[in-house]
Parts: C-alpha cells; sequence; structure tokens
C-alpha cells in the first residue's frame, strides 16, 4: 500500500471514528432512557424491524420491553409507546411534554416544518388557533359544513346511480366526493367529477399515500440523510407533493388577485386577510409558505384519511351483510327515504353510530400515529426522555388494546353497545389521535362519515360480485396508513317496491341480489351472525 493510500484509509477511519463517537456518545444519557434493542452504528435497529411488517415488529419489542421502549431507525432515537395506558398517560396527562411533531422523512423534505401539521412551537400554535377558528366560522356561515357534505352526498348518490347495479371501484367515487368537501372549504368550490386535473390531483394524493405505507418509506425514514441523494420511489413522491403544492400555490395567486376583504370565501381568503394585517410584524407566521403548507396538510388529510375509511367501511359492510341490513332497518325507522341524513339524527341511531365507530376502530388507517416530540427533557415512567427526541404513540396499540376493547382482531359493533343496545362510548378509540395535536379536522371527518354512509345505504343495497368467504379485510398496503385492498362493489337501488326487480345486473349473480330491490323495511331479515353481534 502506497504512502498516499494509507494516509487516506487512515483519515477514513478517524473520521469514521470520530463520528461513531459523535453519534453514539451520549450512553449516560441513554441508559436512562426507556429499554430497546441494541442499535448498530449507523444501521440502528435495522436488524430488529421489518420494514415491510413494522407494526408487528414493534409488537413484538413490547412483547420484550414492555409498553414504554426506544429503538433506532439508522441514527434516529425514537420513543415508542404502546397500549391505552402509555399512549393516554403522555398525550392527555403529560401533554405539554409530548405535544412536539416529530419528523416524517418523506414530508419533511417538501415541508420544511412548514404548514400546521409538522410545525412546533409559536408558528403551531398560531397556525393551529387559526385554523380552528378558521373551520368553526364557515360552520357558523351560510352554508355550513353540514350543507356542504350533504350537497356532496347527494352528488355521490347519483354516481354511484349511474352504474347500474353493474361492479366498479369505488376508490375515486368517494375520494372525489370527500375531497370535494375540504375543497369547498379551503379553494371555495368543488370540482367536476370528470374534472382531469383534479382527478389527476386526487390520483397523486392516492399515489403518496401509498408509497409512504411501502417498504421504501421505512428505509427512507432510516436512511433519508444517504437514500435522498439517490434515484428511487423516493423521487416521485416529491414531485407528486411538489405538483400538489404548485396547484394550491396557482389557487393562492387567483385569490390574491380577487380578494374581497370583506368577503372572504374560504380559508385562503382568511389567511390572506390575515397575512395583510400582520404585514409590519417581523416575526409573523402568516406569510406564503405557511399558507400553502396549511392547505397542502388540510387538502391531503382531508381527501385520503376519510375516502380511506369510506372505503374499509363499504368492503366491511361486503363481507357483513347482516350488518348493512341492520343500518339500513335503523335508517328507515329514524330518517326514511325522502330527505337526506343530517347529524342530528345519530344521536338516536345507536347501531349505525357504534358500525362507523367501530369502522374507524378496525381499519385503523394511520396505524402509527403522526410522529410526536418531546418539548423539554422529560421523566416518564421512571426514564429520562431528552427533549427533542421523537416518540411513536401507536394507535393501533390503542384501538386494539385488548384491555379496552373485547375481541381486538374482529370487527365487531358490539364495542360500542351496551347490554341493551344503546350506544356506548370508550376512551380508546382515538382514530383523531388525542391530545393537542389532536386533528383539527375531526368533527368534520366524523360528519362525512355518518352522512356519506348512510346516504348511500339509504339509496342503494350494497352486493359483493365475489363470494364472501373470498373478501379479504387485510390491507393492501401496510405502514405510514393501512390501505384498503382493492375491490368492486354492486350498488343495486331501490326501486319502492317490495318485489325483486326483475332487470338483474349481469355482472352481480343472481343469489348476491337477492331483495335489494325492495325498500329495507320490507327486506327479510337475514339473522344475526354471533361473530358480529353479541
Amino acid at each position: 500500500m502506497e504512502c498516499g493510500d494509507a494516509t487516506a484509509l487512515l483519515l477514513v477511519v478517524c473520521i469514521s471514528g470520530l463520528i461513531f463517537i459523535l453519534m453514539w456518545r451520549p450512553a449516560s444519557r441513554r441508559s436512562h432512557l426507556p429499554p430497546g434493542p441494541a442499535p448498530l452504528p449507523f444501521l440502528g435497529n435495522l436488524l430488529q424491524l421489518k420494514s415491510e411488517e413494522m407494526l408487528n415488529s414493534l409488537k413484538e419489542l413490547r412483547e420484550k420491553y414492555g409498553p414504554v421502549f426506544t429503538i433506532h431507525l439508522g441514527p434516529r432515537r425514537v420513543v415508542v409507546l404502546w397500549g391505552y395506558e402509555a399512549v393516554k398517560e403522555a398525550l392527555e396527562d403529560r401533554a405539554n411534554e409530548f405535544s412536539g411533531r416529530g419528523k416524517l422523512a418523506a414530508f419533511e423534505e417538501v415541508v420544511q416544518g412548514f404548514g400546521l401539521i409538522f410545525s412546533n412551537g409559536e408558528r403551531w400554535q398560531q397556525l393551529r388557533q387559526f385554523s380552528l377558528a378558521t373551520l368553526q366560522n364557515f360552520d357558523l356561515g351560510k352554508q355550513s359544513m353540514e350543507k356542504r357534505v350533504q350537497e356532496e352526498a347527494r352528488c355521490l348518490v347519483e354516481e354511484f346511480r349511474k352504474t347500474k347495479g353493474s361492479p366498479f371501484d369505488p376508490t375515486f367515487f368517494l375520494s372525489r366526493s370527500v375531497s370535494n368537501v375540504i375543497c369547498s372549504i379551503v379553494f371555495g368550490r368543488r370540482f367536476d367529477y370528470a374534472d382531469e386535473r383534479f382527478l389527476n390531483l386526487l390520483a397523486k394524493i392516492n399515489q403518496v399515500l401509498v408509497r409512504l405505507s411501502s417498504t421504501w418509506s421505512w428505509l427512507y425514514e432510516m436512511f433519508s440523510w444517504v437514500m435522498r441523494f439517490f434515484p428511487g420511489a423516493h423521487k416521485q413522491v416529491f414531485q407528486d407533493m411538489e405538483d400538489i403544492t404548485n396547484f394550491i400555490l396557482e389557487r393562492i395567486k387567483a385569490n390574491q388577485a380577487s380578494l374581497d376583504r370583506d368577503s372572504p370565501r374560504d380559508f385562503i381568503d382568511c389567511f390572506l386577510i390575515q397575512m395583510e394585517k400582520e404585514i409590519l410584524n417581523p416575526s409573523t407566521e402568516f406569510h406564503v409558505r405557511n399558507l400553502v403548507m396549511t392547505v397542502f396538510n388540510l387538502f391531503f388529510a382531508g381527501t385520503e384519511t376519510v375516502s380511506s375509511t369510506l372505503r374499509y367501511g363499504l368492503l366491511i359492510l361486503l363481507k357483513y351483510p347482516e350488518v348493512e341490513e341492520k343500518m339500513t332497518q335503523e335508517i328507515g325507522r329514524v330518517i326514511g327515504w325522502s330527505r337526506m341524513p343530517a347529524m342530528e339524527d345519530r344521536n338516536q341511531m345507536p347501531y349505525t353510530n357504534a358500525v362507523l365507530h367501530e369502522i374507524q376502530r378496525f381499519s385503523d388507517v394511520i396505524p402509527l400515529n403522526l410522529p410526536h416530540a418531546l418539548t423539554q427533557d422529560t421523566r416518564f415512567r421512571g426514564y429520562t426522555i431528552p427533549k427533542g427526541t421523537d416518540v411513536f404513540p401507536v394507535l393501533s396499540s390503542v384501538m386494539k388494546d385488548p384491555s379496552r376493547f373485547s375481541d381486538p382482531e374482529s370487527f365487531d359493533p358490539g364495542h360500542f353497545l351496551d347490554e341493551q343496545g344503546h350506544f356506548q362510548a370508550n376512551n380508546a378509540f382515538m382514530p383523531f389521535s388525542t391530545g393537542k395535536r389532536i386533528c383539527v379536522g375531526e368533527r368534520l371527518a366524523s360528519m362525512e362519515l355518518f352522512i356519506f354512509l348512510t346516504a348511500i345505504l339509504q339509496s342503494f343495497a350494497l352486493k359483493s360480485p365475489v363470494p364472501l368467504q373470498d373478501i379479504d379485510l387485510k390491507p393492501r398496503v401496510s405502514g405510514f396508513a393501512n390501505i384498503p385492498p382493492c375491490y368492486q362493489l354492486c350498488a343495486v337501488p331501490y326501486h319502492g317496491t317490495s318485489e325483486v326487480n326483475e332487470e338483474q345486473p349481469k355482472d352481480c349473480p343472481q343469489g348476491m341480489v337477492g331483495t335489494a330491490g325492495a325498500p329495507p323495511n320490507d327486506r327479510p331479515s337475514k339473522g344475526p351472525n354471533p361473530a358480529i353481534e353479541q
């Protein structure tokens, strides 16, 4: 070996050793952290965490180390909270300390700490307060959120009706309707269902969520500091998110050109007006960068999470037609068939309310929750966790906690019903997270789920083109989100008669259509399924 080569090799070894020491030096502090598997330099706990089965990997570590443990995603240290008690204690009882937002590497590349969801400190507090107040003001306006949802539900029912009972994939039917609700709030308008650019944006949102839930996503989470310099799926994710933000920027510029300060049309107008009020404040958080990213947050979350839950809900009802049967009977008793469902109906519909809660619990759309972070050095359950440490409060472990749900791995509306059949709340129901970081759109999302699903069941019997035993409820992809499997359904319209409609859809077998042509109250009961009803 030549002298120059030896010197270079020695330099590399020294630099690597220095990096190792800097990265893993805080051993004394780690000794007071929650227990966990020993990490390898640079690789962290790559050997213990299966990127394609991250949730199961965390569950296995919980069984070994308890409900609070430490893992390393590459060089990044994360404390995991597992189960209702640990998550509640952190996010509710110790809300201030656990209210920081941790990093999600793929999003961080684009949002860079701006906007509502991924910001911290004063920026987050101002944006959250403004967003909550603005959404509330829209709900109190002439066109309340409920009216917006009802109008979109009518459009959705008409789109279902156009299928004439033939099999179809409901994915973009649902995402178009759900997205139009949030679009009417943030952009002041809804989009035509045939609008190609709108459909393209929805496809990009869907693909971003799918990729964020893939094996690649966890590898990027661990090694973004290296992978960002190489080609891969992350480049397409970044491009898709950039395309969405460019669309939002166009809408902002259009609003700026036609802004009426006395009559704001949408969330963007309200934000622009606040920007003008604070134009002389050098430390203001109301600027275009935060506006773009906040609208991106609302548009993305308000489109995909609710539509994914609805997709799961329809699939579950296909799997368990006896549940659909009881829901339609309750809809007939309380709402009838001539008017649109309203939120005031829900309190009189305990079974439907229980099914909606159970759909959200069972589908578990965001299983790991968004990462939190410690806002200060914190003593928690005998451990010392340094300020800035990322925290994963695993929502799936809460909503499938066996101490809170009798049969957490099964779909059972009885999880939310008492012995008399009345609706029974459960504190472990946290699909929107809990504490200071609870989703600002919780009320709107709950409204959409109730009105959309009941409006569909008012007009159609849901039938599966495949045998019930072949319907698989397992997610197509599971990671950041649980992505529902691809499937088709038949929405067979009611015809206001107890006689079976003679013109049965050719692609739905005769035996699967049954008495779908009759109004629900005239349909014969199929009897309870012991696995579903108790």
